[in-house]
């Protein structure tokens, strides 16, 4: 069972959660650069992490020292209204943060495949293991863009495989996808699901038990014992 490396923290409510999770993010982010003179940061897009977003670029951080990459992408123009990158620019690289360093997953590759090796190539220079790797899930039990079903979700769920960046065409969502495979996520230090919502809640519930990482790719995160995981919940 996953359960003695899962470590879990309520909130009443989304905005007293991203106030705290902004906190803890400072303190790792901090001890991070006193560490080692750097610290790398991996976020997921979506609408569930933008008030924690908003949090932390306020935050006092040396954020020059801080390099931010993404958990994964839609292949999609970065000026696109679905591109993680976009949302990440707008809600986080401002303020105090406007500073970091945002490495992103899209780039000029003409097919996602290609754009997966290219992605990897760049993000694989960023420092290794990530110190926070932030992940949500979805009501289908995906975590990034790794999603139940698709084509060659076996090997992107294997934590035992190489760290990289491969390309998704999920059967139920628009736009084919890059993404961080599971060895890339758990190369960290700590690993953080932030879920806010009742039935998202039911879906890390029912992640928790034994099944099939295929059918909720999440499981292949919660059930492992390479790196501990936090989760933050509020209704």
């Amino acid at each position: 069972m996953p359960h003695r490396w899962i470590h879990e923290h309520r909130f009443p409510d989304p905005g007293g959660l991203a106030r705290a999770l902004s906190g803890e993010i400072k303190v790792d982010l901090e001890e991070a650069i006193a560490a080692r003179g750097t610290a790398s940061l991996v976020v997921s897009g979506g609408r569930t992490p933008i008030p924690l977003f908003e949090a932390l670029c306020t935050e006092r951080i040396d954020w020059a020292r801080v390099r931010i990459t993404l958990a994964d992408e839609r292949w999609v123009e970065t000026t696109h209204e679905a591109s993680n990158e976009r949302l990440v620019r707008e809600h986080l690289l401002r303020e105090a943060a406007a500073a970091a360093h945002l490495t992103g997953l899209h780039n000029a590759a003409a097919t996602p495949e290609q754009g997966a090796a290219w992605a990897w190539t760049t993000v694989s220079r960023l420092p290794r293991p990530w110190d926070v790797v932030l992940l949500g899930v979805g009501a289908d039990g995906h975590t990034a863009s790794l999603f139940p079903g698709a084509p060659g979700i076996e090997g992107a769920l294997d934590p035992s495989g190489l760290p990289g960046c491969v390309a998704i065409h999920p059967h139920a969502a628009p736009h084919a996808r890059l993404s961080l495979n599971v060895a890339a996520l758990l190369d960290a230090r700590r690993v953080i699901l932030h879920i806010v919502g009742t039935a998202k809640w039911r879906v890390y519930h029912a992640a928790l038990e034994q099944g099939r990482r295929e059918q909720m790719p999440i499981r292949a995160v919660l059930h492992q014992q390479q790196v501990p995981v936090d989760v933050y919940w509020s209704p």
